[in-house]
């Protein structure tokens, strides 16, 4: 379970909800076979989810839910009578935000219950974006960032798709109802403009920028817009309508089976669920013939699942998203009971909430709008109340520090017994206790640095700070050294890529990491060619390929390096925790973790390229994780840990003068 959910890909993010339109033809008819392939859609989402290996691209129900979407819409927006665009909205809003309230003021509360005080925060914040209808735009950014791309999946973090609909709604309804006004020659020249655009951009940012690809709203709308293609085709006898619908049948299926988390996606791989279901709702529901895919998809087991998909789908997630935070991996029996078990909300969701208001009595668009404008508040109350009491429950953030009596005055000399109330970082702070690097670690997609010192920015005599994110972490402690000397300090930093000269594979991306190679490059051509600095500071995560690739890359980085001149520094990589200590010490939980698992060798040391290239190296491992056994995630009232692995800005800062004292005693520093 903690594989299935692990966001380092936003393939895992979930799909889009079902669209809640009824099943028809632009010419009002029931069609069965639709009900039945939204079912087919959130079954294998469900699939995915819960971990069942057989679906590994169970995530293609977006594009089924999304041409489904586009189909049905397009179809209103353009047939013989379309609804005036208020019509339109106060429908959509009527038939949608209801049921998604109820499941995020669910979720409110159930993180209030079960999760940390951190976690709970974290959830607050992600409340607010989905009930704002924009938590794609908010997800999309966190997964960019490589430095909360790999916290725990949020329980709404499904509601990413539900943005994306409700977006679309509004761009295409606008479009169609007020610049077509009907007229099909402009809709369809919208529908292939916008089409073609989108899907070119969605090329182009599944290939650069996965994330924001696979998030957006610009780079999604050519599968409403084939929907909306395929809407304006259709007709009720098409020539080889069953070859059309098993092909259809046969493609979104496949797409489920064969695609994985290492599928590039959305990109052109989309297209063949996206093409499988605009062929499934060309080919029509057929005249009821076994031998046809609108027969299979018109069976009472499908359609009892394609009308509960919508509520289905909104609780599925939360379910197995909190169950995984409060009891940790679940073997794939649990995970799928979970998934089926959601069905049981879902149900009172559908009997309660749903079908009452779509058959109530009046359908006045001020009743749509203000039934919209309720759902919309309630979740916004509820994600605030969380937030509020997140915040006290975990106390001041500001609160002082409270170090034990009798402590010895160095730093970090104590026992690892520290009590949480005295923890600097507070817990509130922990996730933003950040290097002061502004702009400097650049994006993963960035090949160059910009120009970033700090210090006496102006001076000649200046300490470069070179690496990934793992050498970033230590700014704060190298700071205070060149401001004290009046020199500069450069921070030459870019997350997830390893300093060693070697290629690697980035996962937030899902392709090989080629900005990685060119910012390499870059930069030590831009240290040869400038002037000589005073000193040269390297690190970085020391988990990059095999221990034969890190010691190879080492010393062909270490050789550039030496050829600047200048004094160079290694700080070995600190333990790597493997767990979120602030979440782990916010549940109450016992959060130290094994030093052998924290700690691999280090190739600078157990291959000697150290002594070979010159290089000193400056080793803080022994305080992180003193002795053999556990290393401890908090020491003297310092919180060690931001994150899975990254080092608090506050411990850089602590450590500060031990760094400037080894300096000075290998004669690095005057």
């Amino acid at each position: 379970m903690s594989d299935l959910i692990t966001l380092t890909r936003p393939t895992d993010a979930g799909t889009a909800p079902p669209p809640k339109t009824v099943p028809s033809t632009k010419g009002g008819a029931f069609r069965p076979d639709i009900e039945g392939l939204r079912g087919v859609a959130v079954l294998t989402v469900l699939a995915f989810h819960a971990g069942v290996p057989a679906l590994s691209g169970g995530y293609v129900g977006v594009d089924v839910f999304f041409v489904l979407s586009g189909f049905l819409i397009t179809g209103l927006l353009a047939g013989p009578r379309p609804p005036a665009l208020r019509d339109f909205l106060a429908r959509r809003a009527r038939r949608i935000l209801p049921a998604a309230a109820v499941v995020l003021t669910a979720t409110a509360l159930a993180g209030w219950l079960l999760l940390d005080p951190l976690r709970s925060t974290d959830l607050a914040r992600d409340l607010l974006s989905a009930a704002g209808q924009f938590a794609n735009w908010r997800f999309a950014g966190q997964q960019t960032d490589y430095l909360t791309a790999t916290r725990d999946p949020s329980p709404v973090l499904h509601f990413w798709s539900l943005g994306v609909e409700n977006q679309f709604y509004l761009l295409w309804g606008g479009l169609v109802l007020l610049l077509a006004k009907g007229r099909r020659p402009v809709v369809w020249a919208l529908t292939l403009l916008v089409g073609a655009l989108s899907f070119l951009l969605c090329l182009r940012w599944t290939a650069d920028a996965a994330p924001l690809g696979y998030f957006s709203t610009a780079t999604r709308l050519w599968e409403f817009a084939l929907g909306g293609a395929a809407a304006l085709l259709y007709r009720r006898r098409l020539p080889g309508a069953t070859l059309l619908g098993w092909l259809g049948l046969a493609a979104v299926v496949a797409a489920a089976l064969v695609y994985d988390r290492s599928t590039p996606f959305p990109g052109s791989a989309a297209l063949l669920p996206a093409l499988g279901a605009a062929a499934l709702l060309l080919a029509g529901p057929g005249t009821g013939r076994w031998y046809q895919a609108g027969r299979l998809l018109a069976s009472p087991p499908l359609r009892a699942a394609g009308r509960l998909s919508y509520a289905w789908y909104l609780w599925h997630w939360p379910v197995l998203t909190i169950a995984q935070a409060r009891y940790g991996a679940l073997p794939l029996t649990v995970t799928v009971a979970l998934a089926l078990g959601s069905a049981l909300p879902a149900w009172l969701t559908l009997r309660y909430v749903e079908q009452p208001l779509r058959r109530g009595r009046s359908n006045a668009p001020r009743k749509g709008l203000a039934v919209g404008a309720v759902a919309l508040t309630v979740p916004l109350i509820a994600g605030l109340t969380l937030g509020g009491g997140a915040v006290r429950a975990l106390g001041d953030p500001d609160a002082a520090v409270v170090i034990p009596a009798g402590a010895p005055s160095g730093p970090l000399l104590l026992a690892p017994n520290v009590q949480l109330a005295g923890l600097t970082p507070s817990l509130a702070r922990a996730r933003t206790d950040h290097p002061p690097a502004g702009g400097c670690q650049i994006p993963l997609t960035a090949d160059q640095s910009p120009t970033c010192r700090f210090g006496n920015p102006d001076s000649p005599d200046r300490v470069v700070l070179l690496g990934d994110s793992h050498a970033g972490q230590w700014m704060a402690g190298l700071l205070p050294v060149v401001r004290q000397r009046g020199w500069a300090l450069e921070v030459l930093v870019k997350p997830g890529c390893p300093l060693p000269t070697m290629t690697v594979r980035d996962e937030v991306l899902g392709r090989e990491y080629t900005e990685c190679d060119r910012w390499r490059e870059h930069t030590l051509n831009r240290l040869a060619t400038g002037a000589k600095p005073r000193l040269v500071v390297v690190a970085g995560l020391n988990r990059f390929g095999s221990a034969e690739e890190r010691s190879a890359g080492w010393a062909t980085t270490l050789e550039r390096l030496r050829s600047l001149g200048a004094p160079v520094a290694y700080l070995a990589d600190t333990p790597m925790p493997g767990k979120d200590i602030p979440v782990c010490l916010a549940s109450g939980e016992q959060c130290t973790f094994p030093r052998e698992q924290a700690l691999l060798p280090e190739p600078l040391l157990t291959d000697g390229l150290a002594a070979e290239y010159g290089v000193t190296v400056l080793d803080y491992r022994a305080l992180l994780c003193p002795g053999e056994g556990e290393c401890p995630p908090a020491r003297e009232g310092v919180l060690l840990y931001r994150d899975t692995g990254h080092i608090t800005s506050t411990l850089a800062a602590t450590l500060a003068p031990r760094i400037d004292f080894d300096l000075r005693t290998a004669g690095l520093l005057p």
